[in-house]
């Protein structure tokens, strides 16, 4: 058998720069894009909660099957190509609402947006499950598509502050830089990375082609993993700016600690990959799960005015969050390369699922922890409750990381493919 060579490390950089754009386009759809259209377009909270509850449902329900089609076509680059101009016409739709039809605009703009998003992602994702020669491979080509991920989050964080002061303004700058961007760095990944092994297009049903995934007990238990520990990062997500606010009272450091988090994400992140290659990716997971258990141990007992401790726990969490981020993806890229009883590989139908998991993850922590903050009395700015809050925002998610690592471990042997 004649050895592979390594992918070198420009062709690396080269795959990972389309998760950029990716990621920068995710968070002002998540983020921004309710206050725009309730403050700037003047839509009702009630219509919007409910456009964007559909849209989001529909968006996360087409993800498997997009996954499914991309595995029945020759070329994961031919659909990229096909998604981006509609990622960039919907981000440029949607961060620049009219005066009129503005319900009618938002479906349209998001449904253009998500279609291109989702169906390039699924693509991209299982593109780079297919290109990695073996596990170490898969491994640093996950970590560069999320290292750039991380850099577009918080690119899409400062740009629309730095472009103006007024929100609708900053995000008009941004829809219009972005398809340039886009076009800048898709252009890099295109034409710098390699092709893939060649394969046949998958072939048969499709829904029983997706039923045939979930078969996959390996599977099964790290999407059980997945979920549990996406909910415990999902969860302080969710409820971080309500606790920097009123347990901490220090809402002006919030852009600070939400940039620190980021950042030290990507400052992390080799060292995963060096810990993955020394103890295994299962193992260094783990490790990284009682990292942040750590961190929200510590943040539990803050108060007032503990600036620099929470700091320091935005550091802990946000090097977590590349381990997080890196090593799951590449568990299942290994997984789907190699699917229980030796059928065919079916990579878009496994990161489709996978992503129809994550999107459902940040809807439950927000139905789980918003309920819960009611129960305890916690009403935002009214400086009641606040330790009802800081035990829902740092021993919930830490409950969840400790069942997530636990299960980890217990499934080492089948959740890492040899």
């Amino acid at each position: 058998m004649t050895a592979t060579r390594a992918l070198p490390h420009r062709q690396l950089l080269a795959y990972g720069a389309l998760g950029l754009p990716l990621a920068m386009a995710a968070l002002p759809v998540y983020v921004h894009v309710p206050r725009l259209y309730a403050e700037s377009a003047g839509m009702s909270l009630s219509l919007l909660g409910a456009l964007l509850l559909a849209a989001r449902l529909l968006d996360a329900g087409l993800d498997p099957l997009l996954g499914g089609w991309s595995d029945r076509t020759a070329s994961r680059r031919r659909l990229i190509l096909l998604a981006l101009p509609c990622l960039a016409l919907g981000m440029l739709a949607l961060l620049q609402p009219p005066a009129v039809a503005v319900p009618l605009w938002l479906l349209a703009s998001m449904f253009c947006t998500y279609f291109g998003f989702s169906l390039a992602s699924v693509a991209y994702q299982a593109w780079g499950a297919e290109l990695g020669r073996d596990a170490g491979e898969r491994t640093r080509l996950t970590a560069s598509r999320e290292g750039f991920g991380l850099l577009g989050v918080v690119l899409a964080a400062a740009l629309p502050g730095l472009l103006s002061q007024d929100l609708s303004q900053g995000l008009s700058g941004l829809a219009q830089i972005f398809p340039w961007l886009l076009l800048l760095l898709a252009s890099w990944t295109i034409f710098g990375t390699p092709s893939a092994v060649e394969r046949l297009p998958a072939s048969g049903g499709l829904f029983s082609a997706l039923r045939s995934v979930l078969d996959d007990s390996r599977f099964r238990r790290l999407l059980a993993v997945f979920v549990v520990n996406g909910i415990a990062a999902a969860l302080p997500a969710t409820l971080v700016l309500f606790y920097v606010a009123d347990v901490l009272r220090a809402e002006a450091w919030s852009g600070a600690f939400l940039a620190l988090y980021f950042v030290s994400g990507v400052v992390f992140l080799p060292l995963w990959v060096v810990l993955a290659r020394r103890f295994g990716r299962v193992r260094t997971w783990v490790i990284s799960m009682f990292v942040a258990v750590a961190a929200f141990v510590w943040a539990w007992g803050l108060t007032a005015g503990d600036v620099w401790p929470f700091a320091v726990v935005c550091l802990l969490s946000g090097a977590a969050l590349g381990a997080d981020l890196t090593l799951p993806a590449a568990l299942l890229a290994d997984l789907c390369e190699r699917p229980a009883g030796g059928g065919a590989a079916q990579a878009g139908a496994y990161f489709g699922w996978w992503n129809l998991v994550a999107k459902l993850n940040l809807a439950l922590a927000a139905g789980l922890s918003l309920p819960l903050l009611d129960l305890v009395g916690y009403r935002p700015g009214e400086g009641g409750a606040t330790a009802g809050l800081a035990t829902v925002y740092c021993l919930l998610p830490l409950l969840f990381k400790s069942a997530a690592a636990v299960l980890a471990w217990r499934w080492r042997g089948t959740l890492e493919v040899s």
